[in-house]
């Protein structure tokens, strides 16, 4: 285990012992007050003031040995007598003191630790579930935590190794320069883009402006080496403009020829089953979650496999073994038979469309679409939400369900393009939607929920399996 005292955050942070032992071994990092354990080091990201009690003080009751907060904080340091053996510490910038600090971790387990880190416009989290799975077959593994992939969960997460062997780190952004800062604090020895699409576009401009923000990962390594989606075009198209030797990149794909690929693919509702050919051998791959996308995900995760040298079958079982994040396609069965998709923690364009595919599987069910708002799309935000309605109008779909401001272009669209005579329904709001379920749900139905996070319809599912 690489440790790190109260001395080291002090020199690396410039920051203020202002109690405490100096000598003191830090304990795992948190940033929530609620997430709080016996012996943790709290560290207040913001100089956010709050009446009574400080969240560093609800800290040092939750159980923190050791505060690290800005400065403007501490305004009268006899309420320290209240904890005397707490350790305070206090920064000019406690976020880039965080930062600061995981920099200074990562760099204790030297260049050579394998830390995988995965960015990409949708798939990330399913993609790191899936490689931490195959890289646990050979080494003690880390894996991102929920949806800590931002300039606050990377270094926490980077901060939370003790004894493992190697690490899958999941990145995410909303602007340039993001990526920059978590590639350049984790420094990878491998990286993967699952592929570029539209999330984000609001801010970025075009899906060429997020491929560059993406490959912003590659700036952290020290030695390039890359995994990419073969069958993304933008990925495709920047592969053939490289140059040899610059980059080591690999690449996994179904339709274009890769180093990793697919055959025999048969997809079910819950289930899919493979052979994948690695470089020339074959093995027969069962995925314990349906959809074309996790196939992807596996061929990600079996060239991540073979680049560390783990045996094909063991590779196999990391991904016939893998378990999904909560929220993300999460399968929920309701009391009367009906089942629930849960996909609503975030939503792309690509991220829809291949919900409603996987969903389109089910056959010999009635299948419902509950869609929400995709955010982030800026001046695009009308016309991809068009898109999905154009394709639910021409699936095979049943119910289509939809609340939120950019939702009535789905349903306008939809209803235009609707020749199948499909049930098509806009509510004003998501407790309207739950009522409307709750009377005409049936035996047997398939639901899908899938929205962007911000529109809370994790809360749908939620009340429908009371």
């Amino acid at each position: 285990m690489k440790n790190i005292s109260v001395k080291d955050i002090i020199q690396i942070t410039g920051g203020n012992l202002i109690q405490g032992n100096i000598n003191e071994i830090s304990g795992k990092f948190a940033y929530d007050t609620r997430e709080i354990e016996e012996g943790d080091t709290y560290i207040r990201v913001d100089n956010k003031k709050i009446e009574g009690e400080q969240y560093w003080q609800i800290a040092f009751k939750s159980g923190a040995k050791i505060a690290i907060i800005h400065e403007d904080l501490i305004e009268d340091t006899n309420i320290l007598k209240n904890w005397p053996q707490k350790i305070l510490i206090t920064v000019k910038n406690p976020l880039l003191a965080l930062q600061q600090i995981a920099t200074y971790k990562r760099e204790l387990y030297g260049k050579d630790f394998p830390i995988i880190a995965i960015t990409g416009s949708v798939g990330k989290t399913s993609t790191k579930d899936m490689v931490a799975s195959v890289v646990k077959q050979k080494y003690k593994t880390l894996k991102t935590k929920g949806n800590y992939n931002n300039h606050i969960g990377v270094p926490i997460t980077i901060l939370s190794l003790k004894d493992e062997e190697a690490a899958v780190i999941e990145m995410g952004m909303n602007h340039f320069n993001e990526i920059r800062e978590l590639t350049k604090i984790a420094k990878p020895k491998l990286s993967i883009i699952t592929n570029i699409g539209t999330s984000h576009i609001g801010n970025l401009g075009s899906r060429e402006n997020i491929l560059k923000a993406k490959l912003e990962i590659l700036e952290g390594m020290d030695q390039k080496e890359i995994i990419i989606n073969n069958d993304n075009d933008l990925l495709s198209n920047w592969l053939k403009q490289q140059k040899e030797n610059e980059i080591k990149i690999h690449t996994f794909g179904i339709e274009n020829p890769s180093d990793v690929t697919a055959e025999d693919i048969e997809l079910k509702e819950n289930s899919s089953k493979f052979t994948c050919n690695i470089k020339g051998e074959k093995i027969q791959i069962n995925v314990p979650v349906g959809g074309i996308h996790f196939i992807y995900n596996a061929l990600c995760a079996a060239l991540v496999g073979e680049i560390l040298n783990i045996p094909l079958e063991n590779i196999k079982k990391g991904i016939e073994t893998f378990e999904l994040t909560k929220k993300r396609n999460e399968i929920i069965e309701l009391k009367n038979g009906a089942k629930i998709i849960n996909d609503a923690y975030n939503a792309s364009l690509e991220s829809m469309q291949v919900s409603i595919k996987n969903l389109e599987s089910y056959k010999n069910h009635r299948k419902i679409a509950v869609l929400g708002d995709m955010f982030e799309l800026g001046e695009f935000s009308e016309k991809l939400h068009r898109q999905v309605g154009k394709q639910i109008a021409q699936s095979t779909i049943d119910i289509l369900l939809c609340s939120g401001e950019n939702s009535k272009y789905i349903i306008e669209e939809a209803k235009k393009q609707n020749s199948n005579q499909k049930e098509i329904k806009y509510f004003e709001t998501k407790e309207q939607i739950i009522e409307y379920l709750k009377q005409n749900i049936k035996e047997e139905d398939i639901i899908l929920i899938k929205a962007s996070n911000g529109m809370k319809f994790t809360e749908i599912s939620d009340e429908l399996k009371k």
